[in-house]
């Protein structure tokens, strides 16, 4: 049997995606903010929770997810409106995960694949930073 490469770019579960990237409401500038910028913002860390949540089940994600929503400041729809608007995103979530995404799921919970991301984040700091200089040396040669 073989097994599909990782996405070092991406190494969380594809199934989240929906969920982590519908929309919870606009914020007061008008802007619309998803549920990964909500755990994000409240602290968390958006995959971690929505492999807990996927494991709890679209009820125990539901009473989750809640209270979550209301401890949110920054969309004010969400101050009178959290209980549906979670039980409308908890509707996002996978029923049930494959086994190689209910594995990649256990390590986001466990591990989160520490060492792939802050090497991938590293080379690409490296990578922007030589392009800064290139672009700032580049800029003052051009008699």
């Amino acid at each position: 049997m073989t097994m599909a490469a990782p996405n070092f770019l991406n190494p969380y579960p594809p199934e989240f995606d929906q969920f982590l990237y519908a929309s919870v409401g606009e914020d007061r500038n008008g802007y619309a903010v998803t549920v990964l910028s909500t755990l994000a913002r409240l602290g968390l860390d958006p995959w971690k929770e929505t492999a807990e949540m996927v494991m709890l089940g679209h009820n125990g994600a539901r009473a989750r997810l809640g209270p979550l929503l209301a401890r949110f400041r920054d969309v004010p729809a969400l101050t009178s409106d959290h209980g549906r608007i979670a039980r409308d995103l908890c509707q996002l979530l996978p029923e049930r995960l494959t086994p190689g995404a209910l594995q990649r799921a256990a390590s986001t919970v466990t591990d989160s694949h520490p060492g792939k991301s802050g090497a991938i984040w590293a080379v690409l700091a490296i990578i922007f930073v030589l392009f800064q200089m290139f672009m700032v040396g580049g800029s003052g040669s051009g008699q």
